[in-house]
Order: C-alpha cells, then structure tokens, then sequence
C-alpha cells in the first residue's frame, strides 16, 4: 500500500512486503502482535473504520479473501478451528481506526476449555452454560 500522501494510518503505509494475499479490494497480512500461529488481518484497501461503511463490492472481497485465508492457514498450520473478530469502534477495543478482520487459528489446547470464544470480552457473561 502507499497511501502516505493521504494519512497517517499504520494499515495505509503499510511495506508492501508485509501483504501475503490480495484482491481488488482488500489484502492479508500477519498480525504484527499475533495471538496464536497464523493470526492474519484481512483489510480493505480504502482507508474506511466501520465495517458498515464499506461497500457490498467490498465486503464481498473482504470476505473472499477470508475465505482464501483461512485455506491458506489450515495447509500450513493445520489448525482445529478459528475465531473471526473485527473490533469496530474505540467502545469495541478498536485501536487502529481502519477496518480489519482478525482471522485467528485456534489449537486444541490453547486454553483450558475455549467454550463461549468471544464471549470472554465480558468474563462474568461468558460462562453461560454454568
């Protein structure tokens, strides 16, 4: 991406090197903090912060590339599931203001029981089968 000249976004300046997938509209890179082995971001090409404004061509894309993502990742690290997350808005843990989807493999194992996944994000509620 070389979008330097229109702002300051970490996502928008981003080394081209970093994309490992892209479309038309949307490209793939490995989280730079990743949670687990894998942990990929999929992020639209136009600088946009909500999920809900980007275009049904975009969405359509982003979830594309999902989808080659996630193909991707069960060949080269086999993982026994995923979680899908998009932190959309600052009251939602969003830190970088530009759209991203975080596709994280998940590993049996992991965690001692992942029941209620991202449901955690309020521990008191996750537990719903107790």
């Amino acid at each position: 991406m070389d979008n330097t000249t229109l702002c300051a976004c970490p996502f928008c300046n981003l080394d081209n090197s970093r994309i490992i997938q892209a479309n038309t509209h949307a490209f793939a890179i490995f989280d730079g903090y990743p949670v687990s082995p894998g942990h990929s971001l999929i992020i639209p090409k136009r600088h946009i912060a909500s999920f809900f404004e980007a275009t049904r061509e975009e969405q359509t894309a982003i979830f594309d590339l999902l989808a080659v993502m996630r193909a991707a990742l069960q060949k080269e690290h086999n993982p026994d599931g995923f979680n899908i997350g998009i932190n959309d808005g600052s009251a939602a843990g969003q830190t970088v203001m530009h759209l991203h989807i975080h596709l994280i493999p998940r590993y049996a194992g992991d965690m001692p029981d992942p029941r209620g996944g991202v449901r955690w994000i309020f521990p008191d509620k996750a537990a719903y089968w107790e």
